[in-house]
């Protein structure tokens, strides 16, 4: 196996400046640079990703934090990180408390010790956790506002003021908002949202839950929907308004006729069901990529990188869902 002293003796330079060319190349003078590596490139030596770790100070690796893997929602986040993590030759760590908030902070603070960097994508743990962290390592957080704290949030007032502009053109004077669980910050947000379009819009609206963000609380509120006497249903996330339709149609009601329900995130499943879900796109996954290049600006120079706040915007997607309310 080539060694960096076999490189060094053929480049005709000492092994710590073949070190400084893969560790700081820009200290390296451009044709000593130049040499080192075609002479690298001619033995086929590749330097140890844990010797440059040393180098340079870092783990070259990332910490991306979800609630839930097995959620639709956050498999194009996971791979858009590592898609552009990869372009700068960069490990990512990814892992999920499953929804249990008691998990959140320690499963983070195991990760910090071999980051980086992290990437909280809507944590549930408290403003003081996330505080501790970010003294610790660079930290960037997705869909939650904490002074102080870099963020990416995707904003949910536009989104849900199309939702119920939509059902209210389609003739539905009484919605319901499924709600997801209690104290998270993105279910305050779109909960908040519901309520200012609706008064917008001077509807009345029903608030059925909460509910944990799953398929099977969708099931369970869709009994409750029916019983509400409204004729449109706003829900969470796709995966509960996903249960919603389940129900409804055990129930022999067919939904974008008898009823209607809109979803939100717009999760790949969406377009796929019977009928296709109307939904708000929530750019999850860009999201997540402007998260990682702030994160990067934090981790090369954190005095540099300001602490604002970046905001995605949403989108209606209009599917077979909804339909005009019944008479």
């Amino acid at each position: 196996m080539t060694t960096i002293a076999d490189v060094a003796a053929r480049a005709g330079v000492s092994k710590s400046t073949v070190s400084r060319v893969f560790s700081r190349p820009d200290v390296v003078r451009p044709e000593t640079r130049d040499r080192v590596l075609e002479t690298a490139r001619e033995l086929s030596f590749v330097p140890s990703r844990v010797a440059r770790s040393l180098a340079i100070g870092r783990t070259g690796s990332i910490g991306l934090f979800v609630p839930d893997i097995a959620n639709p929602y956050f498999a194009p986040v996971i791979k858009a990180v590592q898609r552009e993590a990869r372009r700068r030759d960069l490990i990512v760590f990814t892992a999920d408390s499953d929804e249990f908030d008691e998990d959140e902070f320690g499963l983070a603070e195991t990760m910090a010790q071999q980051a980086d960097g992290l990437i909280l994508f809507s944590p549930r743990m408290p403003d003081s956790a996330i505080l501790e962290l970010a003294r610790r390592l660079p930290l960037v957080v997705i869909n939650r506002e904490i002074p102080g704290v870099p963020a990416v949030v995707i904003p949910s007032d536009d989104g849900m003021n199309q939702a119920v502009e939509h059902l209210v053109a389609l003739g539905h004077r009484r919605l319901a908002y499924i709600s997801g669980p209690r104290d998270t910050f993105s279910n305050r947000a779109r909960r908040a949202a519901v309520r200012a379009a609706a008064r917008r819009f001077d509807v009345e609206l029903s608030e059925l839950g909460p509910f944990e963000p799953f398929f099977h609380s969708g099931m369970r509120a869709g009994d409750l929907f029916i019983a509400s006497h409204a004729t449109a249903a706003i829900a969470y996330n796709d995966l509960m308004a996903l249960g919603v339709i389940q129900r409804l149609s055990e129930r022999g009601l067919k939904v974008g006729t008898d009823l209607s329900v809109v979803g939100f995130d717009d999760i790949w499943l969406a377009p796929m069901t019977q009928p296709p879900l109307t939904t708000v796109h929530a750019p999850a996954p860009e999201a997540a990529t402007s998260a990682l290049r702030w994160l990067l600006e934090l981790t090369d120079d954190p005095s540099k990188a300001q602490r604002r706040t970046i905001r995605m915007a949403c989108e209606l997607i209009v599917r077979g869902s909804t339909g005009p309310a019944p008479r």
